[in-house]
């Protein structure tokens, strides 16, 4: 599970530094790579999002090592 946890928190960097350029510069960089509305677009959404889900484990990981 720790390999599935490091892919999922590189995406959620991946998200991270995608939200952020949307805050500070109005530019949504998988968007403008991928197409705004666009399935790919939409699929990238969905891994992000996924990967925010399984990350949720590394909160509580601590509780299960002690």
């Amino acid at each position: 599970m720790e390999t599935i946890q490091k892919i999922a928190l590189v995406f959620t960097i991946i998200g991270a530094i995608n939200w952020g350029l949307i805050g500070l510069l109005d530019i949504n960089l998988v968007a403008l790579i991928f197409g705004d509305g666009s399935m790919f677009s939409r699929i990238i959404y969905t891994i992000v999002g996924l990967t925010g889900i399984i990350n949720i484990g590394i909160l509580f990981n601590h509780i299960k090592n002690t």
